[in-house]
């Protein structure tokens, strides 16, 4: 799995690609935490280019919330399509996330808190 990442205004912007599954999900939240364990604070995933996600993945973002919660921090997910927000939706997780359609608006609501 790639994970593109980018710091604009103390907001750092993970963007993992592909699947987002019990074989690859470890790496994103390995990568989330260690940059929580460095200091980040205020985070961003764009799961724009996440065409799958499975109970797996949505770990992921319990775990990286979890973290954030202890120096007190923010997450905000953003460009989810359309099947990735039905699973959270299923999932029950779309009430406990802040979700925002795109990157920019994920990124003032991260930096705003």
């Amino acid at each position: 799995m790639e994970i593109a990442a980018d710091r604009v205004d103390g907001v750092l912007v993970l963007s993992p690609q592909g699947r987002l599954d019990s074989h690859n999900s470890p790496e994103l939240e390995q990568r989330a935490l260690l940059e929580i364990g460095g200091g980040t604070k205020r985070l961003v995933i764009d799961l724009s280019a996440i065409d799958y996600i499975s109970s797996a993945g949505l770990r992921v973002f319990l775990a990286v919330a979890k973290k954030l919660k202890e120096p007190p921090g923010r997450l905000v997910l953003c460009g989810m399509a359309p099947s990735v927000r039905q699973i959270f939706d299923l999932a029950g997780f779309t009430p406990i996330f802040a979700i925002e359609a795109g990157r920019e608006t994920a990124q003032v609501r991260a930096a705003a808190s």
